[in-house]
């Protein structure tokens, strides 16, 4: 026979002028029967915030849940249930089996609730509660919503009240007395009938075999077994050892097949209670929850309170590892309800691993694992990943980095809401939106000045060679795109960042080889092409519309009369736009992936008039259009056709007009997660007016106007988990789409002069850029250069 203690007297402890007041009456709990001392309940907490991502559905706002109910009750505050109530989960459609002294089935806050499996198994004859006990836990657990009174962690989940107390123990001074027999009988009773959370509020002498042999079974079930650690603090009777938990928890928890949590109690401040068993050497199974002061008593089914001689009215609270119990059986019935998949040893983990650390850091001998915190509970665990896949996608994770000519795309109101699962296969709404990034802008006149480059030239007949030689150590790594200056990886000292090599192999055969530097400059030197030269404004013969690094190129040009064609190709790797974060790599880092290109130009020249059209295909090999996309969406790359038209019009001595235009069309391959449809079109444009012999023989004045590569229209489908079945374990697909068309869009005009002055080579720039980087909300930049180099 084991006890539960009599609900103790009331102690008329007054707390403040209000009309109802708060009064501590010491209560019962689980083992040696010591009640808690008298003391006036601090305020409850604040509730803790509800976390994201959240679990499906989308949710609640948290201020629909804080009403006065709410702030009269204690444990779901100080446990954060509001996270769980959030996402819709209350325990309904679980059952809590609560093997106890019975319950008050008249009692408003569990109407509807009570189930028919309900029984008195130990020849009381009637379910009710004579004793409180068994009421009072249930309330704990899964008292109503109904605006009034208090209401329970579980507050729609099913109770079912298997009364064990022993006839007329309830009634007398000792208090309730219960045999294992029957305690055992209601064990089962509740595995048979479908509980999915058994709650224990009991303690004492080690189990007997029938009792271990009941709750081995409700392990070998799946269900949850909640009990108390005992009240042996303040007791000092003969071999008790508050320092471990009671030798009736212990013997339960050896034979649960890690179905079982011992369950300690706390103050509203953290601390252990004064009466409470704490966790010695079952401190990986011990987790405490609020037991300490909680509200509130009920009799005929409202709150029982008693007014003093001043005309003051006191509720009645209780305290005890019994009501830290319930507190933790009903947030296992939120997680039975949210996530119907779990095992029962996997909730367990989940309230044991989640717990808020509270005394020494880790585990420890007093508090075990923690504090109940639901909150965390409700949070996703471990690795996650899109439901489908096995690939990892950190929450933290970047989903994908833009590339220039996407500008401001993503910080637009896209919305990319898909469904992860955590390690224990819980599905949560996501989305992946949250974490896009948009490439940097480029400082484009910085590039052109950073850094002192020297030009090395030679040659000889049918053979020219050229090097940029970077004779300081450059700042960041920033792509070049200029002839000449595409720079990659600094090391130390003078180094070589680019080097052509062109040579005639016959009269109407030329070739060229680059490094560092891409396909359309060599194209331009094979055809014998030349423009003006400007700090800021580029061309489209440079414009990918990504950020290019170790570059090798060629270009193979034959005369055909008149015309000429040149084949060209290259092969280098896409810099990503911007840092990518990744939770599994330390900071932020900058991946890198191949793209080859392969292309053909026509050219002829009639007169003072030139002209070239040229067709290349871009294959890039994980990005598109430069855009990194995370491995967890599976995207494989993606192909592009770009076109080119440019012209150049000698109209009069020695002013020239020119123009040239490139329009792209980019595919992404269908793979992983990016679905089909997902096309691009980009365009890029200059227009020049140029002024030779301006101001002296040999100087140059021009004029540009220009758009850098700007994606026109279009973007990406992802074929995302939309929603997530239990029932089937799987998800169901919908399309998703990003645009990757910016807002805004990067204009340039630049006026630059070119020529020799004072034995050396000089140049000024003046120039304004509107919406840089194409991002509509960055100002307007302008800005002057002045430049004179010569050799010594």
């Amino acid at each position: 026979m084991r006890q539960a203690s009599p609900l103790c007297r009331s102690a008329n402890l007054k707390l403040g002028a209000a009309a109802l007041a708060f009064a501590l009456v010491s209560g019962c709990g689980g083992g040696g029967g010591g009640g808690a001392t008298n003391s006036t309940p601090a305020p409850a907490p604040s509730p803790t915030p509800a976390p994201a991502p959240t679990p499906t559905p989308t949710p609640t706002p948290a201020a629909v849940f804080e009403t006065d109910e709410y702030n009269f009750s204690d444990g779901p505050a100080y446990h954060g249930a509001i996270a769980a109530w959030q996402v819709g989960a209350t325990g309904e459609g679980v059952t809590i089996g609560i093997v106890d002294s019975g319950i008050d089935t008249a009692n408003p806050e569990f109407a509807g609730r009570i189930s028919s499996a309900s029984a008195d198994l130990a020849g009381n004859g009637i379910l009710e509660d004579v004793g409180g006990h068994g009421t009072m836990v249930a309330l704990v657990a899964a008292a109503a919503r109904d605006d009034y009174g208090i209401l329970g962690i579980a507050w729609e989940a099913t109770i079912m009240a298997l009364r064990v107390d022993a006839p007329g123990t309830c009634a007398s001074d000792d208090g309730c007395a219960f045999f294992d027999d029957d305690i055992a009988q209601g064990i089962d009773r509740a595995v048979e009938n479908g509980a999915k959370v058994i709650n224990l509020s009991l303690g004492g002498s080690p189990p007997s075999q029938a009792v271990r042999n009941a709750v081995a079974r409700a392990g070998d079930a799946g269900v949850v077994v909640v009990v108390a650690a005992g009240n042996d603090a303040n007791d000092d009777a003969p071999n008790t050892d508050s320092t471990q938990p009671d030798p009736f928890a212990v013997g339960l928890r050896q034979v649960g097949s890690g179905n079982v949590i011992i369950a300690g109690s706390v103050t509203s401040s953290d601390a252990l209670s004064s009466f409470s068993n704490s966790a010695g050497n079952q401190a990986d199974w011990y987790l405490t929850a609020l037991g300490d002061r909680v509200c509130c008593v009920y009799e005929d089914g409202d709150l029982k309170t008693v007014t003093d001689d001043n005309g003051d009215t006191f509720v009645f609270v209780v305290s005890g590892t019994s009501f830290a119990a319930p507190q933790i059986s009903g947030a296992a019935a939120l997680l039975f309800q949210a996530f119907p998949n779990l095992t029962g040893q996997e909730v367990v983990e989940l309230l044991l691993s989640t717990a808020r650390d509270i005394g020494d850091p880790g585990t420890d001998a007093e508090f075990g694992r923690g504090v109940l915190d639901i909150g965390e509970a409700f949070q996703p665990q471990g690795a996650t990943s899109l439901a489908g896949s096995t690939q990892t996608l950190a929450l933290a994770d970047t989903s994908l980095v833009a590339s220039p000519a996407m500008g401001d795309a993503m910080s637009q109101s896209a919305s990319l809401q898909t469904v992860v699962l955590d390690r224990y296969r819980r599905a949560y709404q996501v989305d992946l939106a949250r974490n896009l990034r948009g490439a940097q802008v480029p400082p484009r006149l910085a590039r052109s000045l950073i850094a002192p480059l020297r030009q090395v030239t030679g040659g000889a007949d049918g053979l020219a060679l050229a090097f940029s030689v970077d004779e300081s150590r450059r700042a960041a790594e920033l792509p070049w795109f200029g002839q000449l200056h595409l720079g990659a990886e600094d090391a130390r000292g003078a180094q070589v960042l680019a080097a052509r090599v062109a040579a005639r192999l016959a009269p109407d055969l030329q070739i060229a080889f680059g490094f560092a530097q891409g396909a359309d400059g060599l194209m331009a030197q094979v055809q014998g092409a030349s423009g003006p030269a400007f700090l800021v404004a580029g061309s489209p013969a440079d414009d990918l519309g990504f950020s290019r690094g170790d570059e090798l190129a060629f270009a193979l040009r034959r005369d055909f009369g008149s015309w000429g064609v040149t084949l060209h190709g290259a092969s280098g790797e896409v810099l990503t736009g911007a840092p990518v974060q990744q939770a599994l790599l330390p900071g932020d880092f900058r991946p890198r992936a191949a793209f080859t290109r392969f292309g053909v130009a026509l050219d002829r020249s009639w007169g003072s008039l030139d002209t070239s059209l040229a067709a290349s295909w871009v294959s890039e090999e994980s990005t598109v259009l430069g855009a990194w996309i995370h491995e967890a969406l599976g995207a494989s790359g993606a192909d592009s056709l770009f076109l080119d038209a440019r012209g150049g019009w000698n109209f009069a001595g020695d002013w020239k007009l020119g123009a040239a235009w490139r329009q792209g069309f980019t595919r992404a391959r269908a793979s992983g997660f990016v679905g089909q449809g997902s096309y691009l079109a980009s365009n890029s444009w200059t227009l020049d007016l140029e002024r030779t012999s301006a101001f002296m023989p040999g100087d140059s004045l021009a004029l540009r106007f220009s758009q850098p590569l700007r994606v026109a229209s279009g973007g990406l489908n992802f074929a995302l988990p939309v929603a997530y079945s239990y029932e089937t374990l799987s998800a169901t697909q919908g399309i998703r789409r990003l645009s990757l068309s910016p807002k805004g869009r990067e204009l340039t005009t630049e006026l630059a002069w070119h020529g020799p002055l004072w034995g050396g080579a000089a140049s000024t720039s003046l120039f304004y850029r509107t919406d840089p980087g194409h991002y509509a909300n960055l100002p307007a930049e302008k800005g002057m250069a002045v430049s004179w180099k010569t050799e010594f």
